[in-house]
């Protein structure tokens, strides 16, 4: 049965669920916006099952995970020190990293920032952030996609939107399509009620303030990633969000062991669209 602690990492209290033997190969999963480490429950039980040391934490901002005020503490470099610190904190010097959305931005730029500490890399949805950079100036399907963005910028303004109507513009991301029923309403109801409590809504959309403020910076950035790792890229070909081609073009930016898995049918919330499939890639990874 999966269990919380809470662990000290990169000077903050993070809350993570865990589960599997404590000699098993390490896992860290990152979730993404709007959610929290629950994202992860389905594939923390099936690598539990195979072996494997199972975290998930709540990422900084979110759920029991301690909130730094400011915009900046949000900044990519921060993220990556803290999913670093949390490895530590398990007393582990590398581990298979796996995320989705936010987090897979996070363990792109992780990986790259430590590969010594990369075991492998397994990200949903989102691709290389060259990819997804280059997509977005390129491709008018792509930024179309990615309006949603620009609103988030506006601080204040963007926290009301989505809190009008008890947080109904929050609660319409998880009823996306292709299958708008797939996050199960407790589910939401227990993000949204997080997202609530004072500054939380604030934090969730810091990670966008912080790193998408100055685009051309971010694309640099993005562009000078070099991921040596064995990477799996998981994609729904419904993605509302993120589309065709930054998928397909990621191979580009990628020297090791690659692969694209394309989930035919399935949109942007993988854990819960494909459950079963997400957990044995993961599984396949772990135990190669």
């Amino acid at each position: 049965m999966p269990s919380q602690h809470m662990v000290q990492a990169n000077g903050l209290r993070f809350r993570t669920i865990v589960d599997g033997p404590s000699s098993g190969e390490l896992v860290i999963l990152l979730h993404g916006f709007p959610e929290g480490a629950e994202s992860w429950s389905r594939q923390v039980a099936t690598l539990a099952k195979a072996g494997a040391l199972a975290v998930a934490p709540d990422l900084r901002g979110y759920g029991m995970t301690d909130a730094p005020e400011r915009v900046e503490d949000y900044a990519v470099q921060k993220l990556t020190e803290d999913v670093a610190a949390i490895i530590a904190a398990f007393g582990r010097t590398e581990a298979h990293i796996a995320g989705h959305d936010w987090g897979a931005l996070v363990a792109w730029f992780f990986a790259g920032a430590h590969p010594e500490m990369t075991k492998s890399l397994t990200v949903l949805s989102v691709g290389h952030p060259a990819a997804v950079a280059e997509a977005g100036w390129k491709d008018e399907d792509q930024r179309k996609r990615s309006r949603y963005i620009g609103p988030f910028m506006l601080q204040g303004k963007a926290e009301q939107v989505l809190a009008n109507d008890d947080y109904r513009g929050l609660r319409d991301f998880f009823a996306l399509p292709p299958n708008p029923q797939a996050v199960p309403r407790s589910v939401v109801d227990n993000y949204v009620r997080s997202l609530a409590r004072p500054g939380r809504l604030t934090a969730g959309l810091n990670y966008y303030r912080a790193n998408f403020s100055d685009p051309p910076a971010w694309a640099a950035r993005a562009g000078q990633l070099k991921v040596t790792a064995p990477t799996v890229l998981m994609w729904g070909d419904q993605d509302p969000a993120l589309g065709r081609l930054q998928a397909e073009t990621t191979a580009r930016h990628m020297t090791g062991d690659y692969r694209l898995e394309v989930l035919e049918g399935a949109g942007h919330w993988l854990q819960f669209e494909r459950p079963d499939e997400v957990g044995r890639s993961l599984v396949e990874v772990v135990t190669k």
